[in-house]
């Protein structure tokens, strides 16, 4: 993200986190409903048209969904090859055939998975993880020891993304890091895991002398608190799964998950 996405105040930053935690799971749970190309098509179409809600560039948000369109296929290889046959049968062999039918359920599975990963990244590409421990503690009531765990450990993962490009370097400028991907890759990650548990173990040490592990009630320095726009955000994710699925109902391509 760059700065100046992260410095504009945008609509979306006025929703609270738990608020949009709620909105991710009602933007993808109804997806579920039903496994069709349509639904899931106009689904990613209205969620992208909410786009300037959210401060994020369209190149940024492409950015961080083209590692679950690469492996979204992945998910629809098991329905291109084993879903019952209907239709014209392109090919067979063994338990595995490709029809008409089996196509289309592999493009909309792949669909589907796209449409599933599409809110988390609008959501929480800009969410500040401090905003997002407020809304739990406050407004979810989850356990304040739990609350700053999971804020601790969110504010590691980028020293994880600092160490992991400075060892990179490091491997360049002493001249063994342009050959064996994949044994540069593990050692990499074994090391990385290394400093993950050594920094994880020094944190949590620190966090309990600091009297983050007490169980006296803890005060927040920032309330975090619901409000009406919450509600307006809830409404226009409700509106987008019922578009996405009378749009399906209404061409005709709805398949209930169980039939």
């Amino acid at each position: 993200m760059t700065v100046t996405e992260t410095a504009r105040s945008v609509w979306l930053d006025g929703v609270n986190p738990v608020t949009k935690i709620v909105l991710a799971v009602l933007l993808s749970v109804p997806l579920f409903a039903s496994i069709d190309i349509v639904s899931a098509l106009v689904a990613i179409a209205l969620q992208l048209l909410c786009l300037p809600l959210t401060g994020l560039r369209l190149i940024t948000v492409l950015k961080r969904l083209l590692p679950i369109a690469v492996f979204a296929p992945v998910a629809g290889i098991s329905m291109l090859l084993y879903a019952e046959p209907a239709g014209e049968v392109y090919w067979t062999f063994g338990f595995a055939t490709i029809s008409d039918d089996s196509i289309s359920l592999a493009i909309a599975v792949s669909l589907r998975v796209i449409a599933l990963g599409l809110p988390t990244i609008l959501l929480f590409g800009g969410t500040d993880p401090t905003q997002l421990a407020d809304a739990l503690s406050q407004v979810a009531k989850l356990p304040s020891r739990f609350v700053l765990g999971i804020l601790a450990g969110t504010r590691m993962l980028g020293l994880f993304l600092d160490d992991w490009r400075t060892m990179g370097l490091a491997r360049r400028a002493r001249g063994v890091g342009d050959r064996g991907v994949l044994r540069r890759f593990f050692s990499m990650a074994f090391v990385l895991l290394v400093f993950a548990v050594r920094r994880g173990s020094k944190l949590a040490l620190a966090m309990e002398a600091r009297g983050f592990g007490s169980d006296i009630p803890r005060t927040w320095s920032r309330p975090s608190r619901l409000h009406p726009r919450d509600g307006g955000a809830l409404l226009g994710g409700a509106m987008i799964m019922v578009l996405a699925l009378t749009a399906a109902a209404a061409l005709g391509t709805f398949r209930f998950v169980w039939s």
